[in-house]
């Protein structure tokens, strides 16, 4: 049994830290356990025919279909989403087409890619960006995880600012309406996707950056979230929906917004959820009666059950 944790990518210290914890917790259910860190050992020729993989890397290479890709080619069976499935998900621009044409509510965007304004004149249509989503707004990278490179604009003239920090970390930025209401994270797991309790966060600085993601006390949390049931119930349902639309498997997390009218807003959705000490799908876990340990095992089981894939 291998856990693969680390990387290459920005988010290569968080993937470390939740690849530890799972490995931990599925030595305490009796599996041996070994974490490879792809960065530090090559895949191939440390894997064989028959291995199983946890997967806990996190951003670029590790969501993004490119290892589940190699470990089709390799038969060894993996946890978490096919291929295809991260690719769509873990860009956030195809994700939210695809939720749109579903009819899952997400807010509205404007996409602003390095290329065409680099190629195409696109910097002098910044003023369309905003009359179509308004202000406030957030700009976030196209791809990429844990916050990095998200930034809240109040004001016109600092949009440009807000998409080069967003452009260093992707190819491609999205600009996003700005939902007022209460944030939650939704996580679904296992062979038959099951919802845990909404988590509720209520970061003490007001944003949900990578400080507050990963920094103990900086930000609050309530599991179960402190909604009516009705409102819980439709944040369930509609991560649930998102996760089908999006062809996710094993485990995942939707990120959500419930404004003042109690609709649930899908922001993206993250086939490769922290499992940190400060992570919300083991928090939602626990309020379900579930421990870490047992949540390991329950999406390891999945992919087991499921066996190799292959690409013929």
């Amino acid at each position: 049994m291998v856990v693969l944790a680390g990387g290459r990518s920005p988010e290569r210290e968080v993937s470390l830290r939740s690849g530890r914890r799972v490995a931990a917790a599925l030595a305490e259910r009796g599996h041996e356990v070994r974490l490879l860190d792809p960065a530090d050992e090559p895949l191939v020729g440390s894997l064989a025919p028959g291995d199983a993989c946890y997967l806990a890397l996190h951003g670029r290479e590790g969501e993004d279909g490119t290892v589940q890709r190699l470990l089709e080619l390799l038969g060894v069976s993996y946890t978490g989403s096919p291929p295809l499935a991260c690719a769509l998900a873990f860009d956030k621009l195809l994700a939210k087409e695809a939720l749109r044409a579903a009819g899952i509510p997400t807010p509205r965007w404007a996409a602003v890619e390095a290329p065409a304004l680099r190629d195409l004149g696109a910097g002098d249509a910044l003023d369309r960006v905003l009359e179509r989503v308004g202000l406030p707004a957030v700009v976030k990278p196209a791809r990429g995880g844990s916050a990095l490179g998200v930034r809240a604009v109040e004001r016109a003239e600092d949009l440009p600012e807000a998409l080069m920090g967003a452009l260093a970390y992707a190819d491609a930025a999205l600009v996003e309406a700005r939902v007022r209401g209460v944030e939650v994270a939704v996580g679904i797991v296992g062979a038959s996707p099951e919802a845990l309790p909404p988590v509720e966060i209520r970061p003490r600085s007001g944003r949900f950056d990578y400080a507050a993601r990963y920094t103990f006390g900086a930000t609050e949390y309530f599991v179960p979230a402190r909604l009516d049931p009705l409102t819980a119930d439709a944040c369930e349902r509609t991560s649930r929906a998102a996760f089908d639309v999006l062809g996710l498997r094993d485990i995942a997390r939707a990120d959500v917004i419930v404004d003042d009218d109690g609709v649930p807003w899908v922001l993206e959705v993250n086939v490769s959820p922290g499992m940190t000490e400060t992570s919300l799908v083991p928090m939602a876990a626990e309020a379900a009666g579930l421990g870490l340990a047992a949540l390991c095992e329950r999406v390891l089981a999945a992919a087991l059950a499921r066996g190799s894939s292959t690409l013929d």
